[in-house]
């Protein structure tokens, strides 16, 4: 399926930035008019200018984001969270009316936006396998958001992979799942390399197993109908040895430990947002 995209700003291209731009250069993807990319940083955009990337760096032009910005219809704003209010106030300016600004920073609310400018804004929670094109982004749109404007921010991030639209009151949740997710999947996979190599077997081995299980079973999850719980109970053979493990995991009570530990993501990017 073909994405058809208006011409797209990116204010700071840095890792999650830099994802985007790789899902609007997917062979998949239409932009009509231009891909324009800024950083702060002369050697970075450099790397980034070609035929279909117009990049520019501030070092270089103090004007860059303002030009970025100038007739594009959708604005990504990429910086780190405390730099985002300030380069609002910069490009407000020169945003045309019916242009949509997206911050992918934690912490800067919907309101905090919209008092700085008069469109529409919407926040995105995009989790790092965007780098890879299996990304999931929570998306909360502002109160002057159309239909149609919203779609359009959703097609963008599907360039990336998954797109899940939530009211902002459910956007720091989100990213204690899938945001963090990925750092508690690899926690898993190291705890399990660990017990691994306890059994005798090498690191190489151990990662080898390991790793391709992880994604094994990911696949394996993806290409069927049938739900985790399901898939789990056709591994699992009464009186066998996965039925004797499972045993020891849910002693454990995995449940409550997921319970606690999304929590204190939760608290701690209150915590952030409230400064």
């Amino acid at each position: 399926m073909t994405v058809s995209l208006p011409t797209t700003a990116i204010i700071g291209t840095g890792s999650m930035g830099g994802a985007i731009l790789s899902g609007l250069l997917s062979p998949a993807v239409t932009v009509d008019g231009q891909i324009r990319v800024t950083n702060r940083s002369a050697a970075k955009a450099a790397a980034l200018q070609s035929p279909a990337v117009i990049s520019t760096a501030s070092e270089t032009d103090p004007r860059a984001n303002l030009l970025a910005v100038t007739g594009a219809r959708i604005v990504v704003v990429a910086v780190k969270p405390a730099m985002v209010a300030e380069v609002l106030r910069e490009i407000a300016p020169a945003l045309a009316a019916d242009a949509i600004v997206i911050s992918v920073a934690a912490g800067v609310n919907l309101t905090t936006m919209e008092v700085i400018l008069p469109g529409a804004v919407l926040r995105a929670m995009p989790n790092t396998p965007a780098t890879v094109g299996r990304a999931v982004t929570g998306l909360s749109a502002g109160t002057r958001v159309s239909a149609q404007q919203l779609a359009l921010a959703s097609a963008l991030f599907e360039t990336v992979g998954t797109v899940i639209t939530v009211p902002e009151h459910q956007i720091d949740a989100l990213s204690t799942v899938s945001g963090s997710g990925p750092a508690y999947v690899f926690l898993l996979i190291e705890a399990l390399t660990g017990s691994a190599m306890r059994m005798g077997f090498t690191e190489s081995d151990a990662r080898l197993m390991v790793e391709n299980t992880f994604l094994g079973a990911a696949e394996l999850l993806a290409a069927g109908d049938l739900d985790p719980r399901e898939l789990r109970r056709r591994v699992t053979s009464p009186n066998g040895t996965t039925e004797r493990a499972i045993a020891v995991l849910e002693g454990a009570e995995l449940g409550g430990v997921f319970d606690r530990a999304t929590a204190a993501a939760l608290a701690r990017a209150r915590e952030l947002a409230a400064g």
